[in-house]
């Protein structure tokens, strides 16, 4: 009876082990048809095989996340990915050291586009214009530019104001300006990717009022240079790293060009912009900024008002700022254009102009950068018109009349009718 009951229960365990396996078979073949038709399409997946299982089975194990896509879009795919893999997967490391991971348009280069001076004080014609059109951003800059400004990889601007309503105004100071705090949400309607708060009016309302505007822009999630809470802030260069290049942006202002001006330079232990009417910190932060990243610009606020060519100060710091390691210079202040020149094969914009800033009529334009792994790609010079408290792209006999004078100030210098520089 023994030997009767082992063998049914034997018996019965192989049939036990034949059906389980059956119906694991069964619902692995299922499961395997459902991924397929939703992986590879309906019609497919009527032509179902055990070899095509075994191809979507391989497909969907190696195909990449989104995730994983967009960090090997910046050159990252984990620390292995690329030279600066490591510090893309480093969010504290990023955050401490101001970097910042960009998707560019394109896996070949890097496109940074540039322009002058913007306003945005409510008591001063182009803003005043802006509210009174009610259609924000779009009825002062135009379609065309607009389309061009958010096309860059990378865009930055002038910011020549406080964001805030704190402070007083500097006294006796002839023009002083103030923007509304919300007001810092049309640098995202036009594309604005950094600003520069280098120059004479970031501290218009004194120290309580730039302190307000840091809190701001990085409330906004917008990064700034050439202004801080302290010297070693305002000296800091922001870094992008897009397709496995680091573009570092230092920023600084020679206005005034008094020891003890308006616009207070930051100290050790007080809030300021970053001042180089001496030059030494400069030439020092450049040269630091050389050593850790692949492609330096200097964004310098210089010049002589409303004066075409550049000035002595101009002229003298050009040389040295290149031969501390700049790559790419771009200066503003003059509020018209000034000549484009190259210094030891390193091209030096002497002044972009006003950008979107007052009422008047004068000629503007980007300059945009194209950056690629072995360095200056392609400068190119697009000229704009700011008239009337609106900017807007020129095309035709005008593009070419500004091209033609750009030619004719920039001894050495070619400019083709698209506005591309060699």
């Amino acid at each position: 009876m023994k030997k009767i009951r082992r063998r049914k229960r034997h018996i019965l365990n192989i049939m036990l082990t034949f059906w389980l396996t059956l119906a694991g078979v069964i619902l692995v073949g299922t499961a395997g048809i459902l991924v397929y038709r939703v992986v590879v399409g309906q019609e497919d997946a009527e032509e179902f095989s055990p070899l095509k299982f075994t191809e979507v089975v391989s497909h969907i194990f190696t195909e990449k996340i989104p995730e994983e896509k967009e960090a090997e879009a910046l050159g990252e795919s984990g620390s292995g990915g690329g030279r600066y893999g490591e510090v893309l997967s480093d969010e504290e490391y990023m955050k401490d050291h101001n970097i910042y991971a960009k998707q560019t348009a394109s896996e070949e280069e890097v496109t940074i586009s540039f322009g002058g001076d913007i306003l945005f004080d409510p008591n001063y014609s182009v803003m005043a214009k802006l509210l009174q059109r009610g259609n924000g951003i779009y009825d002062s800059i135009g379609a065309e530019l607009l389309e061009e400004m958010k096309s860059a990889d990378i865009l930055m601007l002038n910011n020549e104001f406080p964001y805030s309503d704190k402070g007083t105004p500097i006294p006796e100071k002839q023009f002083t300006f103030r923007a509304k705090p919300e007001s810092v949400s049309l640098l995202g309607d036009m594309g604005v990717d950094i600003v520069s708060l280098a120059n004479n009016h970031a501290y218009d309302y004194g120290e309580a009022a730039l302190l307000d505007t840091l809190d701001i822009l990085t409330e906004a999630g917008m990064p700034y240079v050439g202004a801080g809470r302290n010297l070693e802030e305002a000296a800091k260069p922001v870094y992008f790293i897009a397709n496995d290049i680091k573009i570092a942006i230092v920023s600084a202002t020679q206005i005034e060009r008094l020891d003890n001006p308006d616009t207070k330079g930051a100290t050790d232990v007080s809030a300021g912009v970053f001042r180089c009417l001496h030059p030494d910190k400069l030439l020092e932060v450049i040269r630091e900024t050389k050593e850790n990243s692949d492609f330096v610009i200097v964004y310098i606020h210089w010049g002589t008002e409303n004066v075409e060519q550049p000035d002595w100060l101009q002229l003298d710091q050009a040389p040295k700022i290149v031969e501390a390691g700049a790559d790419l210079i771009i200066g503003g202040h003059p509020h018209c254009l000034q000549p484009i020149q190259y210094i030891d094969g390193v091209p030096v914009v002497y002044s972009l102009g006003n950008f979107w800033f007052n009422s008047k009529q004068v000629d503007t334009c980007l300059v945009k950068a194209a950056i690629d792994e072995n360095g200056l790609k392609s400068l190119q010079f697009i000229p704009a018109l700011q008239k009337d408290s609106k900017t807007v792209l020129l095309e035709g006999g005008e593009k070419e009349r500004v091209l033609s004078y750009m030619r004719a100030i920039s001894p050495g210098v070619n400019f083709d009718s698209d506005g591309y520089i060699n």
